[in-house]
């Protein structure tokens, strides 16, 4: 079976050894596919010993069947693992194609008169003395 890409980071990756729950191996950077944006890969398997805390520009690789490898410019790391799982940060994509709705008028005044009289010492006694 040729080794198929599942993933490319550009610049410092992270590597986490979560303490609990099925997750051997975290990597986390900025993809090299969408300059920016956030990946997270979760290994279910157990981490290689001599994996360092951070790599630089990891390119990861199935080459087998539950077997991933990790290469960095120096070096290459062989997880033997069940699945792994990829988290991509879509959220300024998505801000960027569905714009926030405008709140309406009246709740936009309500929180205006309440920052207001929140803002002052005589609205901060009246607010005191409604709430005894």
């Amino acid at each position: 079976m040729p080794a198929l890409r599942v993933a490319e980071f550009r610049g410092a990756v992270r590597c986490r050894r979560p303490a609990h729950g099925p997750i051997g191996l975290e990597l986390s950077g900025r993809t090299a596919d969408a300059p920016g944006e956030e990946l997270t890969l979760a290994f279910i398997a157990t981490a290689p010993a001599d994996l360092p805390e951070t790599i630089e520009d990891a390119v990861v690789e199935r080459s087998g069947e539950g077997e991933f490898r990790v290469h960095s410019a120096t070096r290459t790391w062989v997880v033997a693992a069940r699945a792994v799982h990829a988290h991509r940060d879509v959220g300024a994509a998505f801000y960027r194609a569905i714009p926030p709705r405008r709140a309406p008028l009246l709740r936009r005044l309500f929180l205006r008169t309440a920052l207001s009289i929140a803002g002052s010492r005589a609205g901060l006694a009246v607010v005191r003395a409604l709430r005894r």
